[in-house]
Parts: C-alpha cells; sequence; structure tokens
C-alpha cells in the first residue's frame, strides 16, 4: 500500500529543491560563534568542493537523530574538500545545551551558534532540520528538510552526485 503521505512529502522537497536549484541561489558569507564562543565566518570554515550546513535545534529529535549519520557522512569525505557545519538555531533559554548535545552526539564537525535563526531566516527556511549543501561558489545544489531513518542515503547520494 502506497503511503500518500510520505509521497506528498517527497513531492513538497522535490519542489523545494528544483526550485532552489532554478534560481541557484547563493548563501552570503555570516559570521557566528562556535561552541567555544569564537567568532567563525563561513568563508573560514566551508569546504574546498562542498560545504553542508544542517539547522537544528537541541529541542528537535529528528536534529539529534540524524546527527550522527551527517557526522558519518562527514568524516567519509571532508578528506574530498567536504565541509559540514551544524547551525544551531536554538533560543536564549535551551542555548547552554548546544555544546553538550554536540560533545554527547560525539560530533566532529563545525557546531555554529545562531541564536536569533538570523542565517535560517535570511532565507526562509523553517522547517528543522534543514540541510543544505552547497556548491564551491557557494550556490545551494541539494536542500533536504526533516530526517527519518535512511534519509542519509539521500544526503549521500547528493553528496556524490555535486562532489568535483
Amino acid at each position: 500500500m502506497v503511503n500518500y503521505r510520505l509521497l506528498q512529502l517527497l513531492i513538497v522537497v522535490a519542489c523545494l529543491t528544483f526550485s532552489l536549484l532554478g534560481s541557484a541561489q547563493q548563501l552570503d558569507d555570516f559570521t557566528l560563534d562556535n561552541i567555544e564562543n569564537e567568532q567563525v565566518s563561513l568563508s573560514e570554515i566551508k569546504g574546498d568542493a562542498l560545504t553542508i550546513i544542517d539547522f537544528w535545534a537541541t529541542w528537535c529529535k529528528p536534529c539529534t537523530k540524524a546527527m550522527p549519520k551527517l557526522n558519518t557522512l562527514y568524516n567519509q569525505y571532508k578528506d574530498q574538500g567536504v565541509s559540514m557545519i551544524g547551525i544551531s538555531c536554538d533560543g536564549p533559554r535551551s542555548i547552554s545545551k548546544v555544546a553538550a548535545v554536540a560533545n554527547t552526539l560525539n560530533v566532529d564537525y563545525h557546531i555554529l551558534k545562531d541564536i536569533d535563526c538570523e542565517v535560517m531566516n535570511t532565507y526562509q527556511y523553517q522547517a528543522f532540520p534543514t540541510l543544505i549543501m552547497l556548491n564551491a561558489d557557494n550556490e545551494v545544489v541539494y536542500v533536504h528538510e526533516g530526517f527519518s531513518n535512511g534519509d542519509e542515503d539521500e544526503i549521500k547520494a547528493a553528496i556524490e552526485e555535486n562532489i568535483k
């Protein structure tokens, strides 16, 4: 039996992805604090081939479920010029949990804090988690919203397709 809810979600995500690809949306440089409270800019930590940005929050179960899978992908592709950046959009009441969550999940990639969700809101992303993939020119080449088991395979396929 076909799961129509899942099919609808896939169609929406595909439409969003293709609309972004058609417009070649570009991410501008930004600066945020990392979990050591040091300011870091996108240009300092972006990948030579691809940059994957995962917008997440500590209270979001799919977000914390995705992070170990993303960490595996990061470790698999980091030597091929792929950088991964997790941007926490926690608010003032939960921002203190960001470092603990990242450390508990043994995240190896960069974790930045965007308390007011300014970066995420600038590009009108609203779902948690939202993963975007940028090419070497900071153009969005892939978008994935939400996370459930198996989505890491789709993300891996997008990395393979877009890595140069």
